[in-house]
């Protein structure tokens, strides 16, 4: 079968063209520490992949020796020190531009530990000798078809939303897909010049089961003949514009209207281009490149179902230079799918398609550093996104927009997984409000985000006093930042799912990109120095209540303790932090019933036995942690509950990190012999979480955390705030008990649940079939 080889006509990228493009460095950024490179050329299009090491600052918390003579008041000191982590870059250019994208390569690649450059795409032979010359690197080809499976998989494994459904009539012409935990198998249907189908197993396990000489080069070929029309995205643009039905024979045509004993419908092609064959008059260009195109691709769909149906696969990915991002084409794909089908399988695009080759072809090269062993995340502030894929775009405006330009990817730390514990990891969706969809809700929050960036750069310059040229790099943040706002506002789906989530995910990567890892971290000091002075008082109140009236203050605690969150405007704005006694923070509270109230549930529930582990994650640093959190622990240790403590491995706005955890646990244990037994008998464990977010993504989670919380046999699930609780998980089902405890400190998300500002969310959910508890409901003393 005649098979693509890396054609791809689409000019939709940023050129080397200055009136159109970024700037080259910032293009083709961190050179100077690259140490191995991949390209794959095809026939109009070249993808790089380059592997860098970037330098950024990371701040560390280091306890102070209380006992020394020259002590200091604080609990902690902050530093700031350099930290060099990985970096993956995938960049799009124009063929035409390749010689001054090798110059330009060529002049700032100072690394002399590169010698070969993996090469693969059809160009990988007509470019060898320009990229041997210019580069000074051997050219290594690699197989077409194993590089496209290789970048495939790691796509699905390690970007979030990656696959979306294309729905040309819907709200949201994007509806992306989570991330399942297994991606295989699957089948992916390359639509190049001719037709590609291959069954994927496992990492290193595919096979070409089937295919077409039919495919996008005869869309092309045929399209050239019948419209004398060169370029295939100006072949696309006549067929968006086309009525097919004046070409082609309809059901209708032959039997006056549908034939239902058949169960065809009037409106069925019944022959492709069947009126040309008995109509005396001219046909236009736009109905016979319409034609053609719905010709094709109902071929392709029926091809690709029959063998999806012969191999029991109902993930079906389609890729290729015939898709592209293309509306037209992916509807018709769509279309074809879902008749062949009945609707029981998806047409499932890619947001990095086109990266595939490239990535497959760097992965290849960088087997001996198994990339595959590490998690890899998509760094949003150098990442250009998913554009604007109207019909009625016409191909200049795609040359300037272009699908994708460029991709970053950084090596985590940590590997991340599922949690155990979630009911069904494939259908698990962490976010509570898809933006996308929501047009009300996305205005709402994108002039949220805009009109708090004001005051993150003031924070972030006031976080680093001696550096004289912090308010030069906040002022570029804040450039970056708005830039994104303002891309998200006009291509919501650039990033795949836009959500609170990611919104506030990119604001951090952006704030990262320029140096400000922590702009919280001395806030969060003081807060949790304050906070400790109170913590015996707290604790002794509580001990004077009765068994009952103590469960309801305990849960007070927590929500009390949460009000506190500089990331909300509405307390921000109040400067609680002197208060920080715990009952000064009551006062915000709703009155029970709450919003979501179940907590005459959950007191019945404590009547019972205990459970055996709670996974608590926790979330604000100061009164939160301290005063509201511990207390809670505290109680379910002295039920004999072991208690995990899953904090962030970053900073997020004013979130207790690891970091500061493992110090302020340790402060809390000198003077409460509860929590010193519980960490020395190891029935108390601080483990993170794997995230930087304010949010929760139960999906990327620690592998460590997941391992305690097997090996524990976790039965109780504790996500306390209002970014884990509501803008995220609240919808989550998990296998085991759970609670979810918050206070809204946003009044339009208030108003949006049908409560006021502060109202409590106390969600406590016990799965179906499981009983809430199996013993006597006693009141312990």
């Amino acid at each position: 079968m005649a098979e693509c080889s890396g054609i791809d006509s689409n000019p939709s990228s940023h050129t080397m063209d200055k009136s159109i493009t970024l700037p080259p460095d910032e293009i083709f950024r961190n050179l100077e520490n690259a140490k191995r490179f991949a390209i794959d050329i095809g026939g109009s299009l070249t993808k790089l992949a380059y592997y860098s090491t970037v330098q950024h600052k990371v701040a560390k918390v280091r306890s102070f020796d209380h006992t020394a003579k020259a002590a200091s008041d604080k609990l902690y000191e902050i530093s700031v020190q350099e930290e060099v982590t990985a970096r993956l870059h995938f960049i799009k250019f124009e063929n035409a531009y390749i010689e001054t994208c090798l110059d330009f390569i060529k002049d700032h690649l100072v690394n002399t530990e590169t010698k070969v450059i993996k090469a693969t795409g059809g160009g990988a032979h007509k470019f060898k000798e320009l990229i041997e010359r210019k580069l000074g690197l051997k050219v290594d080809k690699e197989d077409e078809m194993t590089c496209l499976i290789k970048g495939c998989n790691f796509v699905l494994k390690n970007i979030p939303h990656e696959a979306f459904v294309y729905a040309k009539h819907a709200d949201s012409e994007f509806r992306f897909q989570t991330t399942n935990p297994d991606i295989f198998p699957y089948l992916l249907v390359n639509i190049g010049s001719g037709v590609s189908i291959v069954k994927v197993e496992a990492e290193d396990k595919f096979e070409r089961i089937g295919g077409s000489s039919i495919g996008g080069g005869t869309f092309w070929g045929l399209g050239a003949l019948l419209t004398k029309t060169q370029r295939f995205d100006e072949l696309l643009q006549l067929a968006s514009k086309g009525q097919h039905t004046n070409v082609d024979m309809l059901v209708k045509d032959i039997y006056g209207g549908s034939y239902g004993c058949l169960g065809l419908t009037g409106d069925l092609i019944a022959s492709s281009f069947g009126k040309s064959a008995t109509a005396d008059k001219e046909f236009s260009k736009e109905d016979m490149a319409k034609s053609l195109l719905h010709m094709i691709s109902n071929d392709i769909g029926q091809l690709a179902c029959l063998y999806a149906k012969l191999h029991n696969l109902s993930r079906v990915y389609f890729g290729g230079f015939f898709i592209r991002g293309h509306p037209v084409t992916m509807h018709t794909i769509t279309y074809s799918i879902n008749f062949f089908t009945k609707g029981e399988v998806q047409a499932l695009f890619l947001r990095h398609e086109g990266y595939l080759g490239a990535i497959g072809a760097f992965l290849k090269g960088a087997e001996e550093d198994n990339p595959n062993q590490y998690s890899w995340g998509e760094n949003y502030a150098g990442s250009s996104g998913l554009m604007s894929v109207s019909p009625d775009m016409n191909p200049m405006q795609r040359a300037r927009s272009g699908t994708f330009d460029m991709l970053e990817m950084d090596r985590l730390e940590r590997q991340l997984v599922n949690l155990p514990l979630l009911q069904d990891p494939s259908s698990y969706i962490p976010d509570t409000v898809d933006l996308t969809e929501d047009a009300l809700a996305r205005e709402y929050w994108l002039y949220c985000f805009e009109e708090a960036l004001d005051g993150v750069v003031k924070r972030a310059v006031a976080s680093q006093p001696d550096m004289p040229e912090a308010a030069l790099r906040a002022e570029k943040f804040r450039q970056k930042y708005r830039h994104k706002l303002q891309t998200l506002r006009h291509q919501p789906f650039a990033y795949g799912s836009l959500t609170v989530r990611s919104l506030l995910d990119t604001r951090e990567h952006c704030l990262n990109e320029f140096n400000f890892p922590d702009p919280y971290s001395k806030i969060k000091q003081r807060e949790n120095d304050v906070a400790l002075k109170y913590y015996q008082k707290a604790v002794k109140s509580l001990e004077e209540l009765s068994w009952e009236e103590r469960q309801f203050a305990l849960v007070r605690g927590v929500l009390a303790g949460n009000v506190f969150d500089w990331g909300a405007k509405a307390v921000s704005d109040k400067c609680l932090i002197p208060l920080c006694a715990q009952t000064d923070c009551v006062v915000f509270l709703s009155e029970r019933p709450w919003l979501v109230d179940s907590y005459n549930q959950w007191l019945e529930r404590m009547k019972g036995p205990p459970h055996k582990c709670a996974l608590f994650f926790v979330d604000n640093s100061g009164v939160d942690i301290i005063l509201g959190v511990m207390p809670f622990v505290r109680e379910l240790l002295s039920r004999g509950t072991e208690v995990v403590l899953a904090s962030n491995s970053g900073p997020a706005l004013n979130d207790v990190t690891n970091g500061e955890l493992q110090i302020l646990t340790e402060r809390i244990a000198a003077m409460d012999l509860v929590i010193q037994a519980g960490l020395r008998d190891d029935r108390l464990m601080l483990v993170q979480s794997g995230s930087s977010s304010p949010c929760l993504d139960l999906s990327r989670l620690d592998k460590v955390l997941a391992m305690v919380v097997r090996e524990r046999q976790t039965d109780l699930v504790i996500i306390e705030g209002m970014g884990r609780a509501i803008h995220t998980n609240y919808y989550a089902m998990l296998s085991c008990e759970s609670l979810k405890m918050a206070v809204i400190k946003n009044s339009w998300l208030a108003d949006r649940l049908g409560g006021k500002l502060f109202s409590v969310v106390f969600k406590y959910e016990v799965p179906a079939g499981k009983p809430s508890q199996d013993c006597e409901t006693s009141t312990p003393s």
